[in-house]
């Protein structure tokens, strides 16, 4: 069976939904899966879910550098090295421990806020173990990761209660 890359993109809420929708239905399906967060810490409440879901690992991401847009030149560096590093562990770990499903969510902003290297990312999706069914998730994917990827789908907002004023909601925002 051949592997595929997929990407949820948009504007619309729900693609880290739908990304670990498809891990929990691979768990469900004897699959091992492996989810690195990026620019999220691990206090969403889908993190402690899937903790309790036999094959799923979920890289913890330790360090949270608030928006992009509010960090100073000295934090956009410092995210920087940390999601490299921590985009480089997961690569690692998904390429020697046998995974069936990798999903990289909100790579795609970091990618496009230059903290980790998309070349990196592009390499890694063509020399993926043959096995191996990647998800990448976020906003804006480049053409070059587009062009890569076999399913490509986008979530676009119509309407969301924060353009009322209503903040993210525990337990169905994070």
């Amino acid at each position: 069976m051949e592997s595929c890359v997929h990407i949820y993109c948009g504007d619309g809420k729900g693609k880290t939904t739908a990304a670990i929708g498809l891990a929990v239905r691979a768990s469900g399906c004897n699959k091992k899966v492996l989810i690195a967060r990026f620019l999220k810490t691990d206090h969403s409440g889908e993190v402690l879910a899937l903790h309790s879901l036999s094959g799923i690992t979920v890289m913890p991401c330790e360090r949270s550098f608030g928006f992009f847009t509010n960090m100073t030149e000295e934090q956009k560096k410092e995210a920087g090295i940390y999601y490299s590093e921590l985009l480089d562990a997961v690569l690692k770990k998904a390429a020697e421990e046998s995974f069936d499903l990798l999903v990289l969510d909100e790579i795609m902003a970091v990618c496009n806020y230059g903290l980790v290297d998309e070349d990196k990312v592009l390499r890694f999706l063509t020399d993926r173990p043959e096995k191996l069914e990647v998800v990448l998730t976020g906003r804006n994917p480049s053409s070059r990761l587009v062009d890569q990827a076999d399913y490509v789908s986008e979530i676009k907002k119509r309407k969301h209660p924060y353009d009322r004023g209503v903040n993210a909601r525990r337990g169905i925002e994070y």
